[in-house]
């Protein structure tokens, strides 16, 4: 099991990167409240001050995350096969074809190796450029090869520092969007500083390198700051258009770079449907919108060699849905509030009912069912109907795909975010309302005037994007832990962009009767400034702490394994696990697997459940027969599965099992009335009995604490 212990040798490592940027920076726009009519100087001054913040704040995230990195796991000490093994699950195995890229004797070679590649799953070829999304691994390997830097720079250190560098990206994105909605840099730089103190529920990044979520999150902040500012009313159509490529070139890498990123960008579009059945955004910018999704993601479709899940998502059956039925309905948005209320309902259960007609056929037309899975677990998760399916509850029972903690709304409100947030999502969801329902009538009545006047932060189309994105993904991330940091990320916004706006202080102020413009500026630039001492005083000690604390990768039994196996198996031996393991047994020491951790393809899941009956409750021939199926040579058994207690009874990976071969699951409790005694024992459990029945198939050839390695026989 690996660990973080504190290092046995207080090696004084550059452990502090000092960030005097966060309060050195704050003095100077005190002077930007007064903006004079026409001071093109003073924009240009503010402009550049700003950017050279937005630059500073990026760079300095990137090397916090970097330190943080190698001070948890002295990084730059440990040896190679520690480093790998530091890179867990589903990191790894992405992190292999990295790693298989550079090693092959050249680039053609290596490619070819990835399109036809017979390592991954046992007795089976498969392409995994179509099947993962690792394009990512495959430029970088290329860009190392052909830089001059192989002396200078491991490809380790070229990889995790790229991962690092998309994270500057990501807080320069985050921080422009918040500056565009609001008018002023100092809402970037309150987002930004916001999004490193609540780095805990913000990012993963210093932990799970590799992961997919690592790559596409930056490139999907640089999307959102481009529809802000293309959702400005101003524009030219220089700049219409130059916004719009800039939506597309981010739209794609995301896509390219995340499996879930369909999800998504459903998301997203649900939110520009909702806004503009409501009037809130100009139909043609939502329009070239739904269309650069569609486009972007046919286009990763192409290089992914016409990936059917891609084909098969709901994003692109709801976006072509949306499309056909404002064509039907071409006075949508005309009449009254009765009226329109009757045309919207109609339009919304065609837009239902031809998104699931579309999303039928295509499924039926590929004879798709690599997304059955996350549709199952939807069902059972949101109650509708228990389920016995193994992949279904495998989901079920992870933390990562529970609701969201209640813990997290603590750690956020300690830094104020959440209150802040919370207060602006209210004001602009009750303002937004008003608009709502002024736009559906229709009204032009003249007592109505100064009460808009009062919302007009609400009709700003990018403002009104940010409240409806900002509502449906965090409905997605109460309900979905993994999810949060789609939310969190942008909550850093919201709420930033709120404090900061002149639309809201203004709205708050004239409904209290105390408005002025002097007032207005004063508490604009004010509270921000209050808000980034009180959080610069509260956890800068906090942060020195951290970057001062430094502890070291320890997993003894795992790097013992790996070892092992490099120089006691045949190069073509394939081995059979757990899919988190066998994803470091590739990294480590490239033999063949029997299955992965990338679960979004039936074979493989199906394939995975066979494998898992290591830990179920079946005989020593059964078991042999279905390892040597998949071609099996050695089995790992990990005592950390088969004795778990990390989870319940009834979440026990052998209790998923049990269940779903209609045995009774061990241990006290209460079992469903049909499920039976098995006739066997389990047998990861009995296997270490050394019995003959399973001598006769097995032989042990590894052991330490935590793992069993057994040789196959090659009998039939």
């Amino acid at each position: 099991m690996t660990t973080i212990r504190q290092r046995r040798v207080g090696k004084g490592t550059e452990a502090a990167e000092d960030q005097p940027s966060e309060e050195t920076n704050v003095k100077p726009d005190g002077k930007i409240p007064p903006v004079p009519p026409g001071g093109k100087l003073w924009n240009i001054l503010s402009i550049t001050v700003g950017g050279i913040v937005a630059i500073s704040l990026g760079l300095l995230t990137s090397v916090y995350v970097a330190t943080l990195h190698e001070n948890d796991l002295w990084f730059s000490n440990i040896k190679e096969v520690e480093r790998e093994i530091s890179f867990r699950t589903e990191c790894g195995l992405y992190y292999s074809y990295y790693k298989q890229m550079i090693q092959a004797a050249s680039i053609q070679q290596g490619l070819h190796g990835l399109v036809y590649d017979n390592k991954t799953e046992s007795v089976r070829t498969i392409n995994i450029l179509e099947r993962m999304n690792v394009y990512q691994e495959v430029f970088l390997s290329i860009l190392y090869r052909i830089l001059p830097i192989q002396q200078y720079l491991e490809p380790v250190y070229f990889y995790i520092y790229t991962l690092f560098g998309l994270q500057a990206v990501y807080v320069i994105a985050l921080y422009v969007t918040s500056w565009l909605l609001s008018g002023t840099w100092l809402s970037g730089l309150l987002a930004a500083c916001w999004y490193i103190t609540n780095r805990v529920d913000t990012t993963r990044v210093e932990f799970t390198i590799p992961l997919r979520e690592n790559w596409a999150l930056p490139f999907f902040a640089v999307q959102i700051a481009a529809i802000t500012y293309l959702l400005r009313t101003h524009l030219q159509p220089a700049q219409e258009k130059l916004t719009l490529m800039a939506i597309f070139i981010a739209t794609f890498l995301f896509s390219l770079t995340w499996q879930f990123n369909q999800f998504m960008m459903l998301i997203q579009a649900l939110a520009l449907f909702i806004l503009d059945c409501l009037d809130m955004l100009p139909t043609a910018k939502v329009t070239w919108l739904y269309i650069i999704q569609i486009s972007g993601l046919l286009l990763v479709c192409v290089l992914q060699f016409f990936n059917s899940m891609i084909l098969g998502s709901l994003l692109i059956s709801f976006n072509v849905s949306v499309l056909i039925a404002r064509t039907i309905q071409k006075n949508l948005k005309k009449g009254g509030l009765l009226n329109r209320l009757g045309k919207l309902i109609i339009h919304v259960l065609l837009v239902l009912c031809l998104t699931l007609l579309i999303n039928k056929f295509i499924k039926k037309i590929l004879n798709l069912e690599s997304d059955e899975h996350i549709f199952k677990f939807l069902k059972a998760k949101f109650g509708f109907g228990a389920t016995r399916d193994f992949d279904a509850n495998l989901y079920l029972c992870e933390e990562a795909f529970g609701l969201l903690p209640l813990n997290t709304f603590s750690r956020l409100s300690s830094t104020l975010l959440f209150y802040i947030y919370g207060f602006v999502l209210f004001l602009l969801s009750v303002a937004a309302v008003i608009v709502a329902f002024r736009n559906l009538s229709g009204s032009n009545q003249v007592q109505l005037k100064k009460k808009v006047e009062e919302y007009t932060v609400t009709l700003k189309p990018d403002a009104a994007y940010s409240l409806v994105h900002t509502v449906l993904f965090g409905c997605l991330a109460l309900s979905t832990m993994r999810m949060k940091y789609l939310w969190t990320s942008h909550m850093c916004v919201f709420a930033s962009f709120g404090l900061c706006s002149t639309e809201v202080w203004k709205l708050i102020l004239k409904c209290l009767h105390l408005y002025t413009s002097q007032r207005t500026q004063v508490i604009k630039y004010s509270i921000p400034i209050i808000t980034l001492l009180y959080i610069s005083f509260k956890f800068w000690p906090g942060i020195m702490d951290e970057l001062s604390e430094l502890r070291e990768f320890y997993d003894p039994d795992t790097v013992e394994l790996m070892n092992w196996i490099k120089s006691n198996t045949p190069n073509t031996a394939v081995f059979a696990g757990s899919m988190q393991l066998l994803a470091g047994v590739k990294l480590c020491t490239g033999r063949t697997l029997t299955n992965h951790p990338h679960y979004e393809d039936k074979n493989l899941r199906e394939r995975t459940k066979q494998i898992y009956q290591i830990y179920a409750k079946r005989s020593p021939g059964e078991v042999h027969g279905i390892l040597r199926a998949f071609g099996t040579d050695y089995v790992i058994l990990e005592d950390s599965i088969c004795y778990e207690r990390r989870h319940s009874r009834g979440c026990r990976l052998r209790d998923l099992l049990d269940v779903a071969n209609g045995h009774i699951m061990d241990g006290l409790g209460e079992n469903e009335p049909d499920l039976k005694p098995s006739l066997y024992p389990r047998f990861c459990e009995e296997i270490k009995k050394d019995l003959p029945s399973y001598t006769m198939h097995f032989t042990r050839v590894f052991q330490n604490k935590t793992f069993h390695v057994y040789k196959l026989a090659k009998h039939k």
